[in-house]
């Protein structure tokens, strides 16, 4: 994941690990399903940006096989470093900043990234530039500001302190220059970036045992700073925590669009 300095869900934090796996749970199946849509198969060289965890790096490794080519890049490679073997190559590398990390790619695929990137226009660009002639790019990212809310059913007081944290995250996140309407811009971007075939769709968890735990995850690990803002006290954000654990709220996440398309 790029960030700045002030970037709210640090990769470094012991969280951050509890958030892939349910990143994966809740959103690998879309995932997968696109890049075989897309027509992944051997011999195919991939750019993961912002890899974060291994689940997708892994399953884009055994699709390619040991005559492709898989590059996870990450500003902090710490979780993906497992995965660190061929066809996969791991390097520390800031797709808002930094140069592509090789061209004639086959397939450029980044979720839940470009939404925290401070350049995402660079980013943008730079994967689109990274591809061959017909290679395909994959972006897919969150819109809060589609669905702000954590629990859509907000009937008793557990629901309405989970959506005044959920807001409070956000402001955290906008704060820090996340653009929270990012998602629904994927379709009119890479038109406008010449990229051929664009098409898109969006997935909406709404309830799961993934969504717990994703809450859970992301609340222990922006708690201070939640404490800090005033947004909430230690006390509301211990309750809020027992009501997630307690399995009777129905969680929801931001709607997750994905936005696919060929280059010319």
């Amino acid at each position: 994941m790029t960030r700045t300095d002030g970037y709210l869900l640090d990769n470094r934090q012991a969280e951050a690990k509890q958030r892939f796996d349910t990143f994966a749970d809740l959103f690998d199946p879309t995932t997968f399903r696109h890049m075989e849509r897309l027509g992944i198969g051997y011999g195919w060289r991939c750019w993961e940006v912002g890899a974060g965890g291994t689940s997708v790096v892994s399953w884009l490794a055994k699709k390619v096989g040991p005559t492709g080519r898989v590059v996870a890049t990450d500003i902090d490679t710490s979780w993906v470093s497992a995965a660190g073997r061929p066809p996969v190559e791991v390097r520390v590398h800031d797709v808002g900043a930094d140069e592509p990390p090789g061209e004639g790619f086959d397939l450029v695929h980044a979720r839940l990234v470009l939404v925290h990137v401070p350049d995402r226009e660079r980013a943008l660009q730079s994967m689109i530039k990274s591809l061959r002639p017909g290679g395909r790019l994959l972006v897919e990212d969150a819109d809060p500001a589609l669905q702000p809310l954590c629990c859509l059913d907000e009937y008793g007081p557990e629901q309405q302190l989970a959506n005044r944290l959920r807001q409070g995250m956000r402001s955290l996140l906008a704060e820090r220059g996340a653009d929270l309407g990012y998602g629904r811009k994927l379709p009119r971007l890479l038109r406008d970036s010449g990229l051929r075939g664009v098409e898109a769709d969006a997935y909406f968890p709404v309830a799961s045992p993934a969504c717990a735990a994703l809450e859970s995850a992301t609340i222990r690990q922006i708690r201070e700073q939640l404490v800090t803002a005033g947004i909430a006290t230690d006390e509301d954000i211990d309750r809020h925590l027992a009501n997630v654990a307690s399995g009777s709220m129905d969680l929801a996440t931001a709607p997750m669009i994905s936005a696919w398309g060929r280059k010319a």
